[in-house]
């Protein structure tokens, strides 16, 4: 997975789409539409949180309803993509802020971007394991084995995670297990960096 969101529906512990937004969107509805009484729950891949989405009406007022709410992101003012929010720090990082030439809010955002170029596979790996955890409390919560199986996750013991969750529903396992590849995969990208020059 890379920077490009992605979202996975299930119905019950059955898998029905896992692919970009459009894609899933349309699968998933094809699927709602075949059964008025099916129930579904949607993750996004990077975060592993469930999102909810307005299937009424025809496939295009699906597609039409999520690109008029969809945020824009990019740099610029807030109506341009900034998003606002509060932090809350103690006095003396105010004070250092407060100093810098540049601003408070650019010192901030050059702050985050020097940390993630820092180690940028280890913390997107930490956030995938995250993801990855969310969807397993949600999907597998109740399932044999779980508690060992989160452990194991975070333990980054991939083998013994797959055998844990062996006999879980084919649909969970098979996702889950490539939510935490991922993971392992992210996590080994510090090892092989990119050493090509970064444009400013």
């Amino acid at each position: 997975m890379d920077d490009e969101r992605t979202y996975t529906s299930f119905a019950g512990d059955r898998l029905i789409a896992s692919a970009d937004l459009r894609t899933m969107l349309l699968r998933t509805k094809q699927h709602l539409d075949g059964d008025a009484s099916a129930s579904v729950l949607i993750f996004e891949d990077q975060t592993g949180r469930q999102v909810d989405f307005d299937f009424r009406g025809t496939p295009e007022e699906v597609l039409e309803r999520v690109e008029a709410v969809k945020p824009r992101t990019g740099p610029g003012r807030p109506r341009l993509g900034v998003v606002s929010r509060e932090v809350s720090l103690l006095p003396r990082h105010w004070e250092w802020l407060e100093q810098q030439p540049s601003g408070i809010s650019a010192a901030l955002r050059r702050l985050v971007d020097e940390s993630r170029r820092r180690a940028p596979g280890k913390e997107r790996a930490r956030l995938a394991r995250e993801a990855a955890s969310r969807f397993m409390g949600a999907m597998a919560g109740n399932l044999p084995g779980f508690e060992e199986a989160s452990r194991a996750l975070f333990a980054k013991d991939q083998g013994r995670l797959e055998r844990l969750i062996r006999g879980w529903p084919d649909d969970i396992r098979e996702h889950l297990s490539r939510l935490a590849r991922e993971a392992a995969r992210l996590e080994g990208a510090d090892d092989h960096p990119d050493t090509r020059p970064v444009e400013d």
